[in-house]
């Protein structure tokens, strides 16, 4: 049941005596970093971090709660999100949220639909690598299970309708600190400053420094392994088709985007991605062809290549009074299942209809009783995919034979079960998780 937000005064105007004398008689404000802690700024919730999963769980929030204050900080610098030449994969249920927040309308015309998924598991040298699973592109009739987007189109369509919502965006603001209080929790700036919030979201990636000043410990293990990520362009189209190959140094994924051009995560040993990478552009290239083939001709690599270190990263708690994680802040998972960006997107989603649902009831936004239905919603079922990526890295990235031969008879079992192989599908596009948001639904909060 929905419920109207309750009356009252929002805290932006909760101008302290001081700042309205200042206003008055245009007095310049003072920078002394003693009077910036004396006198912090006021909001209702901070987001730390301007990644995907920061600014939907602000939009997300803004959109259904227009009365909250929201500031969103963001350690990189300015700009620096328009270099990013990735793209990602969104699923089904993440784009009937975006749809719903007013953002898949921007970006429909930039993303490439995946119409098939084919898996095969094989040597590197092998002539010939037998498909061993099949998969369909659509999650249900005309809604393919996952669009390829490339990220910089994504965070600039969520950035527009973040200042159209009144959402102020600070880059090159890191959190420097926090003090948790009662009532409220102040948040301390590195370049200057605090802000009093109810709330605090850390979106700070795997590494958060804010979960650390929590006190909040993770589980965590390194595979070992680096996934090189690169764009290429090709001389034949792909046709929407999604490729997964399972090599004995781990997965390699080719993911189609608009255009002759397809996006690869390319998992190696570490030693051996840091090579590769330093590579000249020819041996590279060599060496990638061996791994992609020919059958779509002849490949060039676009915006060079970078290696980013893998492992399993779960937080062991989502939530302390007055601060929730999401996103890779609260797990950190193997790319092999192409779910890290979605599982952050449930917990946008999750989050922002906890607190908009409390802040509708009049209840504290902050509270730990407030934040751990969240932890109950996401905790499970982040587990769960983090445990099943860490089982099928160790089960397929090896050459043993026994293990060859058991997974062969595996995939090839599900291929020819169509009720296991929708079972697979529905969780590819996020459909299968149980109890889900709302927004995940393409409903309103």
């Amino acid at each position: 049941m929905h419920h109207k937000p309750p009356d009252g005064q929002p805290v932006s105007d909760r101008i302290c005596p001081a700042a309205l004398a200042r206003a008055r008689y245009q007095e310049p404000c003072m920078s002394d970093d003693t009077l910036a802690d004396s006198t912090p700024e006021h909001a209702d919730i901070v987001v730390a971090g301007a990644g995907y999963v920061g600014l939907t769980t602000a939009v997300a929030i803004a959109d259904a709660a227009p009365s909250l204050k929201i500031v969103l900080v963001d350690a990189a610098p300015e700009g620096v999100w328009q270099r990013d030449g990735r793209a990602s994969a969104v699923a089904a249920a993440a784009i009937r949220m975006l749809e719903q927040l007013g953002i898949w309308q921007e970006v429909a015309d930039e993303a490439q639909p995946i119409t098939e998924m084919i898996v095969t598991d094989s040597r590197t040298s092998d002539p010939v690598r037998p498909v061993f699973l099949t998969f369909g592109g659509e999650a249900r009739p005309g809604e393919p299970f996952a669009h390829m987007l490339p990220n910089v189109a994504l965070n600039g369509a969520l950035r527009k309708r973040a200042d159209a919502l009144g959402i102020q965006i600070r880059a090159a603001t890191a959190v420097s600190g926090i003090d948790q209080k009662p009532a409220s929790i102040r948040v301390k700036l590195a370049s200057g400053g605090a802000i009093e919030a109810r709330l605090l979201v850390a979106c700070d990636g795997v590494r958060s420094a804010i979960r650390d000043m929590a006190g909040i410990g993770t589980v965590h293990w390194d595979y070992g392994q680096s996934g090189i990520v690169a764009t290429v362009a090709h001389e034949r189209p792909h046709h929407g088709r999604a490729e997964e190959h399972f090599l004995p140094s781990g997965p390699f994924a080719i993911l189609p985007l608009k255009g002759n051009r397809s996006s690869l995560v390319w998992t190696e040993p570490t030693r051996e991605a840091d090579r590769l990478v330093a590579s000249d552009d020819m041996m590279f290239e060599l060496e990638l062809e061996q791994r992609f083939g020919h059958k779509l001709g002849a490949l060039t690599v676009e915006g060079g290549r970078r290696a980013f270190p893998l492992g399993l990263t779960l937080a062991r708690d989502f939530v302390r009074p007055r601060i929730a994680l999401a996103g890779d802040a609260a797990h950190g998972i193997h790319p092999i299942a192409g779910q890290g960006l979605n599982l952050g997107f449930k917990d946008a989603a999750a989050l922002a209809e906890t607190v908009v649902e409390a802040a509708r009831l009049g209840l504290d936004i902050g509270a730990l009783d407030t934040l751990q239905t969240y932890q109950r919603w996401r905790r499970f079922d982040t587990v769960q995919m983090g445990i099943t990526t860490d089982v099928l890295n160790r089960l397929f990235s090896n050459d043993n034979g026994i293990l060859r031969a058991a997974r062969s008879f595996g995939l090839s079992l599900v291929d020819r079960t169509p009720r296991l192989k929708d079972f697979f599908i529905g969780q590819a596009a996020g459909l299968h998780s149980g109890a889900s948001p709302r927004l995940l639904q393409g409903e309103a909060i």
